[in-house]
């Protein structure tokens, strides 16, 4: 049973990149590169598809706020406060920080 090729999206944009230039066929392509031409122009359409976000306003999308994990962690940051705190007034007695 062979195992699917996982390609980097530095590879992809490459390959896509040469076939929009349109200087060689998408066969002389693939059989450069080693990948088929279908998958050749399945990352050439999603290259253009995804080309405009580009140019979107504000650069980079912001990260998308999981709020359950922001509740977990903040109930783990009061968690440890309240340790610290019950360690700090035991260890007093014996002049350690």
């Amino acid at each position: 049973m062979l195992k699917r090729k996982n390609y980097s999206p530095e590879f992809k944009a490459k390959v896509a990149l040469e076939a929009l230039k349109g200087e060689r066929t998408v066969a002389d392509l693939a059989s450069e590169f080693g990948v088929h031409p279908t998958m050749t122009h399945s990352w050439k359409r999603a290259f253009l598809e995804g080309a405009s976000g580009v140019f979107e306003r504000g650069g980079k999308k912001r990260p998308e706020i999981d709020e359950e994990q922001v509740k977990e962690l903040h109930a783990k940051i009061g968690e440890l406060a309240v340790a610290n705190g019950f360690l700090s007034r035991k260890l007093k007695p014996w002049g350690l920080k």
